[in-house]
């Protein structure tokens, strides 16, 4: 392993032993999720981050800081299953055993997820699903749509000018139609081996039975000024009497979370898409008393997920041509990662190796700036394509070589930063839209899993900001518990037109999905012919906007430095949104952060919470990975 710097939070986790793979295997896993959080130190105080910037730049962390846990990494032979939480891990690892596909693992996993890490993901958000069943990749969207009665001024307040994000958030307002469980029962349709109903047998198991609250759940709670003002369901769900979290270790059960998941095992996702339960969706959303939204019975009912073409784009690291495969827009993800790995193509990058552990000084100019370049033009191209047509009517052409050519050739490799790039004209296309004013993104988990079969699956799935719109669902029928609603629509962007009056692409419109920055990854070895060749990896991670740089630090750190998954999720985090630099707090030494400031750099250290899964082929088999910053472990035989 190489020496990695590790910030006070790490250093006091180091304390406790790194238990082998197969001692965690052999834990309860309720035992599991403890020892993680035992393992934990709570971050240190922000308070040197000055300044209204540096709060608004910490919060481009979706989720809040919860401590680092130092992990081993997992060696598995027939198949592995990585997730964000333990318990969640646990029940996919059950579905593998009883020969489950890779997708049908996932739905177990992602049932669990929504109890046991609700504040991320669950049946009341979406998803971008990468699905490899051997002879086919296929791209399956479930990303949530605006209601039909959305207008472009839905986050305008009567002055024209936008509201906050927290205004728009908590409520009904910024609810989108979920789109979660219609793509998995597709997906399913085509792909699974276990019954439907089966895969919900462990969820409601957990909701009914209670689970341990894990230290991640309680801190974020702790710390969460909305929820329980917003939502009288969730405080008397999620808090004692007293008004405090419940502390961590204790039974949580959820028995409203249960009952729907019954209805959704015997009835299908449509169960979700009317009757009762769209109704209580629809009444949650319409009747908050400050803040309604406009979805509609009529929004659950005509909701359809996605199939889309995969993206994929080739990259050459140390002499081995790999094809990176992801979602295609309403995802801004893929591109992005293929246009900053792209323009480091035409830099001296890969000429510069990690310096103890760490990327270098020049390599980090390097990335940062073809990170603002690849941002500018995410913020200036990239939106629903059943609404905006890429450039020159294919995405490609933001991919082309010689316009990442073009575009690397604008960063000064031993120069000053640009601080803060313009969009370029991919192709031959004619500027029309607006550029997006910057916009913080939040939200999401992730799941990767291979089966004994080799069946591979990447899957990112989000509610959007920490416990979503603020509303737990619940038919008031005397159960506690219920499920919590998205706030994706706040992906849109506030404004919908610039100054000119030219419209922003990524504007609201009914119907339209909100760009995201999800990216779920397969990575494969590149065929002599150009063709894909055998897996290689599956990756994915939540963050935000900064999913982005988080899946690109992994794909370096694995196919340049030639990491394993667990040393290159443990690097220190590290982007640029077109901005300032962004560095993971504690984790830079200062002769660093000195030298990047000498370029010209401003220069922002914030937590930078990722939450990266991933899992990668090996001789012997599969090598999995998951982030020291939250409580996700990798289960496999």
């Amino acid at each position: 392993m190489l020496p990695r710097r590790q910030s006070p939070a790490a250093e006091a986790a180091g304390r406790c032993h790194a238990l082998a793979p197969a001692v965690w295997r052999s834990l309860p896993v309720w035992l599991s999720a403890l020892l993680l959080g035992a393992c934990s130190s709570m971050p240190g105080s922000s308070g040197s981050q000055a300044g209204s910037f540096a709060h608004a730049a910490a919060r481009q962390s979706p989720e809040a800081a919860s401590g680092y846990s130092s992990k081993p990494g997992w060696s598995t032979s027939r198949f592995a299953v990585a997730a964000a939480n333990p318990v969640a891990t646990r029940a996919g690892f059950e579905i593998l055993q009883a020969g489950g596909s890779a997708l049908d693992a996932a739905i177990a996993v992602q049932l669990v997820l929504g109890l046991v890490e609700p504040q991320s993901s669950g049946i009341g958000g979406g998803a971008f699903l990468l699905y490899d069943d051997g002879r086919q990749l296929q791209a399956w969207d479930g990303r949530e749509t605006a209601p039909a009665a959305a207008t472009d001024s839905l986050f305008l307040k009567p002055d024209g000018q936008p509201i906050t994000f927290h205004d728009a958030v908590v409520g009904g307002r910024s609810v989108g139609v979920p789109g979660l469980l219609p793509m998995l029962e597709q997906a399913h349709r085509q792909h699974g081996i276990l019954p439907w109903a089966h895969l919900f047998d462990p969820a409601i198991r957990l909701a009914e039975q209670g689970f341990a609250i894990s230290p991640r759940l309680h801190t974020l709670l702790r710390n969460e000024p909305h929820l329980a003002r917003n939502d009288a369901v969730a405080a008397r769900y999620f808090y004692d009497a007293a008004g405090q979290p419940w502390p961590v270790g204790h039974v949580l059960k959820n028995p409203e979370y249960a009952a729907i998941l019954r209805t959704l095992a015997s009835q299908g996702a449509s169960a979700l898409q009317q009757g009762a339960w769209a109704q209580a969706v629809v009444d949650k959303v319409q009747q908050h008393p400050g803040n309604p939204g406009q979805l509609s019975l009529q929004d659950l009912a005509h909701y359809q997920p996605r199939q889309r073409e995969p993206l994929c784009f080739r990259h050459l690291a140390q002499q081995q041509a790999y094809l990176i495969c992801g979602m295609p827009p309403p995802s801004s993800g893929t591109l992005a990662i293929g246009q900053i790995l792209g323009i480091l193509d035409h830099t001296p990058a890969a000429q510069l190796p990690l310096q103890q552990g760490l990327p270098s000084t020049p390599w980090l100019h390097l990335y940062t700036e073809a990170s603002r370049l690849a941002f500018a033009d995410r913020a200036q191209y990239v939106a629903d394509p059943d609404f905006v047509p890429a450039p020159g009517n294919s995405w490609s052409d933001m991919l082309d070589s010689a316009y990442l050519r073009q575009r690397a050739s604008l960063i000064a490799p031993d120069g000053a930063s640009m601080q803060t790039a313009q969009p370029g004209r991919p192709g031959s296309f004619r500027l029309a839209h607006a550029s997006m004013p910057a916009q913080l993104e939040y939200g999401t988990s992730h799941i990767s899993i291979i089966d004994a079969q080799g069946r591979a699956l990447s899957m990112t799935s989000s509610i959007e900001d920490q416990f979503g719109a603020r509303l737990m669902v619940n038919r008031g029928q005397g159960l506690p518990g219920g499920f919590l609603l998205n706030n994706q629509l706040t992906d849109f962007s506030f404004t919908p037109v610039d100054a000119q009056g030219r419209a922003v692409a990524n504007r609201v419109q009914p119907g339209k999905r909100p760009r995201s920055s999800m990216a779920p990854i397969l990575v494969y070895r590149q065929q002599a012919d150009g063709s894909r060749g055998p897996l290689l990896m599956t990756a994915g991670s939540p963050g935000g906007s900064l999913i982005i740089h988080y899946v690109s630090k992994l794909l370096y750190g694995t196919l340049h430095w030639g990491l394993d998954t667990q040393q290159a999720i443990a690097l220190p985090n590290f982007g640029s949104t077109n901005g300032p630099t962004l560095l993971e707090q504690h984790r830079f030494p200062a002769a660093e952060i000195h030298a990047l400031r000498t370029r010209g750099a401003e220069i922002r250290e914030m937590p930078m919470t990722s939450g990266l899964q991933a899992i990668m082929r090996t001789p012997h088999g599969y090598f999995g990975g998951a982030d020291p910053r939250r409580e996700g472990i990798v289960m496999g035989e």
